[in-house]
């Protein structure tokens, strides 16, 4: 059982790790970008070619089909910009990324 708790802690730094690197671009530009309105516990992110934004709750970071997503993202587009985050795939791919972290 030692095992799979310090794997949930390995997994948890990780996201952490994960999450200040997103988010460290985020809010340099609040008054040139989009207002601020994503609830608590929840961010923005842009999906598809048409770079749509969602609202996506804090609790979806915890699927790792989503953190996949911020992977990719990362190595594509990286995350010391203005423009928030922004994950590449479709709609759609997004959609069911976001019903799997829903189940779990």
């Amino acid at each position: 059982m030692a095992i799979t708790g310090s794997k949930k802690l390995g997994q948890g730094a990780q996201l952490k790790k994960m999450l200040r690197r997103c988010s460290s671009g985020l809010g340099r530009r609040e008054e040139a970008g989009p207002p601020g309105d994503a609830p608590k516990g929840h961010f923005a992110v842009y999906v598809g070619a048409g770079r749509s934004r969602y609202i996506v709750p804090v609790a979806c970071l915890a699927a790792p089909e989503f953190q996949e997503l911020l992977r990719k993202a990362e190595e594509e587009f990286g995350f010391g910009h203005d423009m928030g985050i922004t994950l590449p795939c479709d709609e759609a791919t997004f959609h069911a990324v976001l019903a799997i972290a829903a189940i779990r």
